[in-house]
């Protein structure tokens, strides 16, 4: 196997982690609405509302953009659905591809 160059090594062990980190952080606000929602959890407790905004914070800049293409489906978001799947088509496909060459973009 060839030793792999910058541009590769970056994708790899750098980018790939933080678009799994961002899932993670995903699946931890789906989660936590879920909860709020069932009254399970509140968002009065200052712990559970720090990780709400924090988590907020991260994902709602990403998750805007795709509301606004999304047609209104009544009370159901399917933004945070749309946003993990082009997340894991980056991080399983796109990003392996680059990276070990068996994708090129031109």
């Amino acid at each position: 196997m060839s030793s792999l160059s910058l541009f590769q090594a970056l994708l790899l062990f750098i980018i790939s982690p933080i678009v799994s980190l961002l899932i993670f952080v995903i699946f931890v606000r789906v989660i936590m609405s879920w909860l709020v929602s069932f009254q399970i959890i509140n968002l009065h407790n200052q712990f559970v509302a720090t990780i709400w905004q924090i988590s907020g914070k991260i994902t709602d800049p990403l998750i805007n953009p795709i509301r606004r293409f999304m047609p209104n489906l009544g009370g159901i978001d399917l933004s945070l659905l749309v946003l993990l799947l082009f997340l894991y088509l980056v991080n399983n496909w796109f990003i392996p591809g680059l990276a070990y060459g068996t994708l090129r973009l031109f």
